[in-house]
């Protein structure tokens, strides 16, 4: 057993009090007079005078003795004794509290969730937190949030707890790690304290520079819930494709018990329902939905599942999806550029412009053949024929010929495009010294490289895919091959996905997809649970970065037309509630604990009780007649 410590040892002084406490005693003798009668009891009287040394006043006085131990128990608690748990004090000790999904699961039905589990857990470390020890408390979800800074303000902490909540996104940890290490440059920090219910990923890309103490957190109940949503465009509509999954326990494992349910779903469109079924869900297997809708205009669908027996997680029950209105794909290709019009004059479904019609503001791709174009803005652009300005210092475009000896096969543009043997009269060769790291370095992934020199980049900047030819096609023999109305059917594959024309996505949460509305332009969004937030659309008139923390509709305010969106978990790690036990970092591991962390155990409230008894006791002896005097 370990023998108490003292956190404040100086206030040791204080038992100097007792010095003049017992000496007012000494001074406060008081003989009492009685009426006798007879002197035969003299001798006694007498006698009792001579053996009334300072110690014996000592003899029968409670009074003394409790006021005495009041003063004892006072000091004692000032001197801030407590248990020591033998573990290192930690002086400076940052909690990750892991607040993502998963964490609103509960045990059973009517119980409690992972992060009340957690709350009492950083309860117990604020209550057992000594003088000299400070608290950080940081959630860490999808992103890592600091709730206090390092404080031994109890009431501060408790508040801080009391007011954490879960956020609907899968978790990572990543972010909370390194919130850490930040502050690890400031303070003294040697331990972290992680607590979760161990979802998150078991490998992670961090180097630890403290410990990590991971605090695993209880299991869950059973769990079923919706972890895909998309459609497909078809000849009569959309096929819209669903995945319902359930929890289940690995063969010889600990985790959450297997879901075995009988699962009721409903699809609405509009806010109609369109189709109610039911569905055996097995945990550990994925139950596929298939779906047809037939529409014309754009449409708003809603899924949802209600299991028949007990479901741990109620926030994956419920999916939603946004399917665009049909329309043919917006191209813009100067006149200049007849090989691309020519192209693209025999692919359906397609408006070219310039033509007989007004030019948009914007379009879903543009060809460009120079570093200064006319025309709309577009998603999708693809440049031929020239160096950007972002670029002119890695690379020179010089007359010389030249061919392709590397493409990436794998790349959507150019898919089952034939490059060998193309033989290009432009031949862009790299500036002296730098190398492919300098192109990733401006955000350029290489596509197609010569012997000099890079041919063909790929760019994403601002929501806007651009591909660079460094070379032009009219100066290859590119443009007289099969390959080249091949390359040009993947450009227009591509742009139809980012305009969302051939197939739609349910959203995660997280944060909501990027709007197209009025350059900078302030708005409202309004979301479940009472969320509010504000955000104002970039120069380019982009709204991006809107934090969804939970599931549901959002609404957006304060453009020509109020504009809402749905999103939805779908996430199978948070879904199936699987749990870790060990923490896989590059040059370490870190296995769960199930036990609480170690930390020494204060004494000083008991001893502040023995006071309070004390005082209490005195008053009463005090304030007592004593027996046999009369009034």
């Amino acid at each position: 057993m370990n023998l108490p410590s003292f956190s404040a040892l100086l206030n040791a002084w204080w038992f100097l009090l007792l010095v003049p406490l017992i000496i007012f005693y000494f001074l406060k003798l008081r003989r009492p007079r009685f009426d006798i009668p007879s002197l035969a009891l003299w001798r006694q009287v007498v006698s009792d005078q001579r053996v009334n040394s300072p110690f014996q006043k000592f003899k029968r006085n409670l009074l003394l003795l409790l006021q005495i131990l009041l003063l004892c128990s006072l000091i004692i608690g000032a001197m801030q004794p407590y248990l020591s748990s033998g573990a290192e004090q930690a002086q400076y000790l940052p909690v990750l509290i892991d607040n993502s999904a998963s964490m609103a699961a509960l045990d059973g039905p009517n119980g409690k969730s992972r992060l009340d589990e957690a709350k009492e857990r950083v309860g117990k470390l604020i209550d057992q937190l000594l003088p000299d020890q400070r608290l950080c408390l940081i959630s860490v979800s999808s992103t890592a949030r600091k709730l206090t800074d390092f404080t031994d303000n109890k009431r501060l902490l408790r508040e801080a707890v009391s007011r954490l909540e879960v956020n609907q996104v899968a978790s990572r940890l990543e972010d909370g790690l390194r919130m850490a290490q930040a502050m690890s440059r400031v303070q003294p920090i040697d331990t972290v304290a992680l607590i979760s219910d161990g979802n998150v990923p078991a490998e992670i890309d961090f180097e630890l520079p403290y410990k990590l103490n991971f605090q695993k957190l209880g299991f869950a109940g059973a769990n079923v819930g919706i972890v895909d949503f998309n459609a497909r465009r078809s000849r009569t509509g959309w096929d819209v494709f669903a995945r319902i999954e359930g929890s289940k326990t690995p063969d010889g494992a600990k985790g959450p018990p297997t879901a075995k349910t009988l699962c009721e779903y409903e699809l609405f469109q509009n806010g109609q329902s369109i189709k109610q079924e039911s569905v055996s869900i097995d945990g550990g297997n994925a139950e596929r939905l298939v779906f047809k809708v037939t529409t014309t205009v754009a449409a708003s669908l809603e899924l949802r599942i209600k299991p028949d027996g007990f479901d741990s997680l109620t926030a994956d029950n419920v999916a939603f999806l946004e399917i665009p209105a049909p329309r043919p794909l917006t191209v813009y290709c100067p006149t200049s550029m007849e090989t691309y019009r020519n192209a693209l004059a025999a692919m359906p479904n397609i408006v070219l412009y310039p033509g007989t019609g007004n030019e948009p503001k914007s379009v879903d791709l543009k060809f460009a053949e120079g570093p200064i174009t006319t025309g709309p803005e577009s998603r999708v652009t693809l440049n031929v024929g020239f160096v950007p300005d972002d670029l002119a210092n890695l690379v020179d475009l010089v007359s010389g010929q030249t061919e392709v000896v590397d493409w990436r096969r794998t790349a959507p543009l150019l898919q089952h495009v034939q490059l060998l043997d193309v033989q290009i009269a432009d031949d862009p060769k790299l500036t002296k010294g730098v190398t492919e790291r300098d192109f990733e370095l401006a955000g350029y992934e290489i596509l197609a490289q010569s012997r000099s020199g890079p041919l063909i980049l790929e760019r994403t900047s601002n929501g806007q895919l651009i591909y660079q030819f460094l070379f032009h096609t009219d100066r290859s023999s590119l443009v007289y091959r099969v390959g080249f109305p091949i390359l040009i059917q993947n450009v227009i594959q591509i742009a139809a996905q980012q305009a969302n024309l051939l197939d739609a996505k349910a959203q995660p949460t997280g944060t909501l997809p990027p709007q197209r509305i009025v350059p900078e332009t302030e708005v409202h969004v309004s979301g479940p649970h009472g969320y509010t937030d504000t955000g104002k659309s970039d120069k380019e008139g982009y709204l991006s970065g809107i934090w969804a923390p939970y599931v549901g509709l959002y609404e957006i305010t304060g453009t020509a037309e109020p504009l809402k969106t749905g999103v939805s978990l779908l996430s199978s790690s948070e879904t199936g509630l699987n749990a870790v036990e060990k923490l896989h970092f590059p040059e370490v591991s870190v296995s769960a604990s199930s036990v609480s962390l170690k930390t020494d155990q204060p004494l000083w409230g008991w001893f502040a009780a023995a006071g309070l008894f004390f005082l209490l006791t005195e008053w009463w002896y005090y304030q007592k007649r004593p027996s046999g005097v009369l009034a």
